[in-house]
């Protein structure tokens, strides 16, 4: 078994501490504002779990933050700051319900074609912000903002005037093909086969950043740029290659979403998937290994937080302030900073 670092140890101890300040100021909050505080904080941490159903309402929400995650793990790992997932989650999406309504194929084959034009979608979507600031030295932040709202805005138009099922009552494609969706794998459940490519996605972006030279690079490209392009690493290749494969994996994430959870294509606006990705990758330290972690317990406490809103007095938006305290720790490099100088010594002491 491998050992962990020591790196990796105490930033299992500083997430962990993390959390537990965040749930224990949640529960003091709770204590104040609500009028049942104990049943509210049942809810809150047992809610999940309580049915298979609702447990599995985390595994599915869990899938879905796993991709946006990995794929924002893998932009942030060249330090740049591409937030074009989302538009590449909403696109990836609607192309695949788009190319499955247009045509007639097979089971396994429809969804394998969509997913995988789904991908190439997003890669190309998130690919624009980089090549527009190597051209021309645009903010990449800037143009990926303003790009998932031209890529809004132009799917809408087709889902709303070409794919629209007029009978549906609202503004919606037609129903999805039956062979086109993505099979259930526990009854019971709404999850779906997406958990297997998820999966393995996840051991594809752990050897690919840990196994090979251009994870290697990559790694040091957003660690020092300067420094990597002093010892030769064709830095603007890498970025760009690290943004092709973050969009890539977002439109997987969109595409796996849409022919795993729903019978159409529905959404009207941005679905903030791309956005919770860069939650779930701050937690997870831009590691691939960790996405999958953070995002279960992204996906555990927001579940919690609807079954709360649902059966007590305090309402979701408790859960907004959890996240924010979590994040604020985790993000600090300051925080146990001392603890670790004190692990650091013990640590050679013991092995000196």
């Amino acid at each position: 078994m491998r050992k962990l670092s020591f790196d990796s140890k105490f930033e299992i101890i500083r997430f962990s501490v993390a959390i537990l300040i965040a749930l224990l100021l949640s529960f003091i909050i709770i204590l104040l504002v609500s009028d049942t505080p104990f049943l509210a904080l049942q809810k809150l941490y047992l809610g999940p779990i309580e049915n298979l159903r609702r447990f599995g309402n985390v595994i599915e929400l869990a899938i879905t933050l796993s991709f946006a995650g990995l794929s924002i793990a893998i932009i942030f790992s060249s330090n740049e700051f591409n937030l074009a997932s989302e538009g590449a989650f909403y696109a990836s999406g609607a192309v695949a319900a788009m190319f499955v309504l247009s045509n007639s194929l097979p089971a396994i084959i429809s969804p394998f074609l969509s997913i995988l034009l789904g991908g190439v979608v997003g890669a190309v979507i998130v690919t624009i912000p980089a090549v527009l600031k190597k051209k021309w030295g645009a903010s990449e932040l800037v143009s990926s903002l303003m790009l998932n709202f031209i890529v809004l805005y132009f799917a809408r138009y087709f889902i709303n005037n070409v794919f629209k099922d007029p009978s549906a009552g609202y503004n919606a494609t037609y129903l999805l093909p039956e062979t086109a969706k993505l099979s259930k794998i526990v009854s019971g459940t709404r999850i779906h086969s997406g958990l297997i490519i998820l999966i393995v996605t996840v051991i594809a972006c752990v050897l690919f950043m840990e196994k090979t030279k251009w994870g290697f690079e990559l790694t040091q490209v957003g660690r020092n740029r300067q420094f990597a392009k002093y010892v030769g690493i064709n830095t603007s290749a890498i970025v760009i290659m690290s943004q092709v494969l973050g969009g890539f994996i977002a439109g997987v994430g969109g595409a796996v979403e849409t022919l795993g959870m729903y019978t159409r294509f529905q959404w009207q606006s941005l679905p903030g998937y791309g956005f919770d990705g860069v939650i779930v990758a701050i937690l997870a330290k831009n590691k691939p290994r960790y996405v999958p972690i953070a995002a279960f317990f992204l996906a555990y406490i927001r579940i919690g937080a609807d079954k709360m809103a649902t059966s007590t007095d305090v309402t979701s938006e408790m859960i907004a302030i959890i996240q924010g305290i979590i994040i604020m720790l985790v993000a600090a490099t300051a925080f146990l900073s001392n603890t670790r100088q004190k692990m650091l010594v013990k640590e050679v002491r013991n092995n000196g």
